[in-house]
């Protein structure tokens, strides 16, 4: 679909059939060849098919050369799984077999099992005893086994299954990805935030990626010497004046910048979101000479400190950071990148996350302010109905700028519902609806001193959506909130009377979390007392269970979150430690460690 635009290739997924080993007058092992290899490779069509690189390309699976039935051919599958980039592996049988004969052992690899259930040959039995295996050896492994019995000649994958051996891929290319990436901060900690102070250890024990730095002023050196693809340059700054509209200056009068500065402005800033990309992924087409910049820092996600050294005196970063978290750009459809603002490195993580399980651009917002019904009747007169009141009010999210742009909701599936789709999905008109509903407001001068432009739209249709929030807690380390609801479309003069008493010049996005009545879930309040930080990222869709299992994989625990029980998937080996799923996954972490540090 894309070039990759990362150093290195995307993780490959590697099917182990395994099988009964004994041969003999019975033949045991002969039978069963072409039903375990037929497993194999109904799992590797179904990975294939569903499953996409970040760039769009489908996941690529390779099958091990002959079943698995002693540990000869166990060792011939690793040398062809290791030739072959292997970082995840799929074990399937249905039948008994010799588990530590037949078993990954590699300790870089990401695990699971599937044991068909079925009469014929117990391979629940071998499910369940390598599963032990991997616990007893410190391997743990994701465990998949069918509801109902199936007859041997089923071909078909039953559906509960399937659910589980995607689960497991999606969150097993996401983690896999990420193994030799980097974090870009441009700047360092912005107004004493938390979340932009950088923890080079998490990232590089529990992400496997590394932290590259470079000052703000890398920006303002590559514009005076002219290090940037000045043909690229004149390209953007064309699609900005056609597309961009510019809407209302907020400021007084007397604070008002003229026309021709705020032409400046807009050359600034788009000249700006080039020299980011460059940064962040390289580029061939720089100028001769430039060889060093080419290379860029191979990041998977970066943050711009922003404020407030830069912001008194330059032009802000709201337009780059919107329009990369964005799926598209003057080159049309593209894969979003993930930029946080004020380098929130723990919310700019959590972004990557998302993205990497779901393909789609990214919302970076304040958890700005809790609406009770109460307080709108009182503000607006309007008394909530559906999604927001059911969650007993809802939460305003709204930064400066940040949120992609696809998050407005303009972009509309088959049945003209509101969405926001995978990149490789944005159709040329579903770019020019979203730039329609976006406008380029002048920056907030008191908050800005040095100008810039912010996107503004309000994301008007009710759309399943996932918040979430990684933190870092001493004592502790690192801990992940989630929180699946939906965006609440108000009609649109409660909208306008609320969103003026804050900054109306900035997206907004309504949210009301699906309530249980019960904890930090009560009601959206509780949601919004219990949060860990000020911000929060936010996707399309709910992946709750697919954070829970990515989040297992990297050793991080979920500490909050409102996703139904059945659809909690980790490795088999959290079953051994106690019976509560939350304090299960707390003390497997603390037991196993981050993966990366193996």
């Amino acid at each position: 679909m894309a070039k990759n635009r990362y150093v290195g290739d995307y993780p490959v997924i590697g099917i182990r059939p395994t099988i009964d080993g004994r041969r003999g007058a019975m033949k045991i092992r002969e039978s069963l060849e072409d039903q375990t290899m037929n497993m194999a490779k109904s799992a590797a069509k179904l990975f294939e098919e569903n499953l996409r690189y970040s760039n769009g390309e489908p996941v690529k699976v390779v099958i091990a050369d002959t079943t698995i039935g002693r540990v000869g051919e166990a060792a011939a599958c690793e040398e062809k799984f290791r030739k072959a980039g292997v970082g995840i592996t799929l074990t399937v049988t249905p039948c008994w077999c010799y588990g530590a004969e037949t078993m990954d052992m590699d300790p870089n690899t990401i695990k699971a099992v599937w044991g068909f259930n079925g009469t014929e040959r117990p391979g629940a039995v071998y499910l369940a005893s390598v599963l032990a295996t991997h616990a007893q050896k410190g391997l743990p492994a994701f465990g998949i086994y069918g509801h109902d019995v199936k007859e041997a000649d089923d071909t078909e994958i039953p559906e509960d299954v399937q659910e589980k051996l995607l689960r497991f891929g999606r969150a097993a290319v996401a983690v896999a990805t990420m193994r030799g990436k980097s974090y870009l901060q441009i700047g360092s900690i912005c107004m004493g935030i938390g979340g932009s102070i950088i923890d080079p250890a998490f990232i590089e024990d529990y992400l496997g990626m590394r932290v590259e730095s470079v000052d703000e002023v890398e920006i303002i050196r590559r514009m005076t010497e002219g290090i940037y693809d000045k043909a690229e340059y004149e390209k953007a700054l064309a699609w900005t004046k056609t597309n961009c509209k510019e809407g209302f200056d907020k400021n007084p009068e007397n604070l008002r910048k003229t026309p021709e500065q705020k032409e400046k402005d807009w050359e600034f800033v788009v000249k700006m979101m080039c020299i980011i990309k460059d940064l962040m992924n390289g580029n061939p087409n720089l100028p001769a000479g430039c060889e060093e910049e080419m290379v860029g820092h191979n990041a998977l996600a970066a943050g711009f400190q922003g404020q407030r050294q830069w912001t008194d005196f330059y032009p802000n970063c709201d337009f780059a950071e919107a329009l990369l978290n964005t799926s598209f750009d003057w080159n049309g459809a593209r894969e979003p990148y993930v930029l946080a603002t004020e380098n929130d490195v723990l919310n700019g993580l959590g972004m990557m996350f998302m993205k990497l399980l779901t393909n789609r651009a990214q919302i970076f917002a304040d958890v700005r302010t809790y609406w009770s019904p109460e307080a709108v009747k009182k503000a607006t007169g309007y008394e909530i109905e559906g999604i927001a009141k059911e969650a007993g009010g809802f939460i305003h999210l709204i930064n400066s700028g940040a949120a992609c742009l696809d998050a407005c909701g303009e972009a509309k599936d088959e049945e003209g519902n509101a969405v926001m789709k995978p990149w490789f999905e944005v159709t040329e008109k579903d770019q020019k609806a979203i730039m329609d509903a976006t406008t380029w407001n002048y920056a907030d001068c008191g908050y800005f001193r040095g100008g810039g432009f912010s996107s503004r739209f309000v994301t008007d249709a009710q759309m399943p959506c996932t918040m979430i929030r990684l933190n870092l807690v001493k004592g502790l380390g690192p801990m992940l909130q989630i929180a699946e609801g939906w965006t609440v479309k108000l009609p649109e003069e409660v909208s306008d009377k609320l969103w003026k008493r804050t900054d109306y010049t900035w997206p907004c996005t309504w949210f009301a979390p699906r309530t249980t009545g019960k904890g930090a879930f009560k009601t959206a309040y509780d949601v919004m007392n219990n949060w860990g930080a000020n911000h929060g990222a936010i996707s399309y869709g709910h992946i709750g269970a697919d954070l829970i299992t990515l989040c297992s994989m990297l050793r991080i625990p979920v500490s909050m979150h409102n996703v139904p029980e059945d659809q909690i998937f980790r490795p088999a080996a959290w079953n051994a430690f106690g019976m509560d799923k939350e304090g299960q996954d707390y003390r497997a972490c603390a037991a196993y460690g981050p993966f990366f540090k193996r």
